[in-house]
């Protein structure tokens, strides 16, 4: 049963599809809200459940982002469009995705969603997953096809969004299911630069052995020496150096990887890269 507020508040609202706010419209609001009765309440008067605006772009994208379950198949019961693009997430998968429920990606994948759609932050529903380390979302949407390689979003690809999170059951994961481990793209331009960045030894030791491009140009950092040399994490750049990093190497924010050491004051990671430049030195000298 509703309440008088409710039907009065119907009753004095000009046009149940305006559009304006954070939220786009009265939909979304009560959407994002979990307000079944709400939602139900302006279907019932005409709302349109595509309606386009607002952060998160349509109710159905809302109520996946708020894990709101029965609003998402009531959405869906009026035929709200599960690929509709726009918002933050660009899409519902992605939204749900981001969120980590199987449940209601699962829904949405049973009533046709694109487990591949581009756009929103992340690219697409499997890097969203992959950021946030819901291992269990990476496997539905694998199940269903997604593209491990796709680009696209602040982070590339799924593999560097994993690798710049730390998870090394889903970069496994992703590397056993053929991601190409130099694919480039994203803020951090690869996935061993985005690991490096973020001192995850382990993933770095684990794309170092699938054969990652230590030397890789480009991003942020120019490259993953750099990254690991800025954050002053003096046991990969040991371990980089070890596998053939360019010490020299030129590009990104700082120049180079010494500059970007010198930049944060750390003199371990100064020195090893000062020893190493003396050793490349003399071996040039020797030649």
């Amino acid at each position: 049963m509703r309440s008088i507020a409710d039907l009065l508040l119907l009753e004095n609202l000009a046009d149940v599809n305006c559009q304006g706010a954070e939220y786009g419209n009265v939909l979304q609001v009560a959407s994002w809200m979990g307000n079944k009765d709400m939602v139900q309440l302006f279907l019932e008067h005409n709302a349109d459940v595509n309606a386009q605006g607002g952060k998160y772009g349509n109710a159905l994208q809302a109520a996946c982002w708020r894990v709101q379950r029965d609003i998402v198949l009531l959405l869906l019961e009026h035929k709200a469009d599960v690929n509709a693009q726009g918002g933050e997430y660009g899409n519902a998968p992605q939204a749900a995705s981001w969120t980590g429920n199987r449940g209601i990606v699962q829904l949405l994948l049973e009533h046709n969603a694109d487990v591949n759609a581009q756009g929103g932050k992340y690219g697409n529903a499997l890097p969203a997953a992959c950021w946030r380390a819901h291992k269990d979302v990476v496997l539905l949407l694998l199940e269903c096809k997604a593209d491990v390689n796709a680009q696209g979003g602040e982070y590339g690809n799924a593999l560097q969004a994993a690798s710049w999170t730390g998870d090394w059951g889903i970069v496994q994961l992703r590397l056993k299911h053929k991601a190409d481990v130099n694919a480039q793209g994203g803020e951090y331009w690869n996935a061993l630069q985005a690991a490096s960045w973020s001192c995850n030894m382990d993933i770095v030791h684990l794309l170092l052995d699938h054969k990652a491009d230590v030397n890789a140009q480009g991003g942020y950092y120019g490259n993953a020496l750099q990254a690991a040399s800025y954050k002053e994490n003096k046991d990969i750049v040991q371990l980089l150096l070890e596998h053939q990093a360019d010490v020299n190497a030129q590009g990104g924010a700082y120049g180079d990887a010494l500059q970007a050491a010198s930049e944060r004051g750390n003199r371990d990671v100064v020195q090893i890269l000062l020893a190493h430049k003396q050793d490349i030195d003399r071996s040039m000298h020797l030649l």
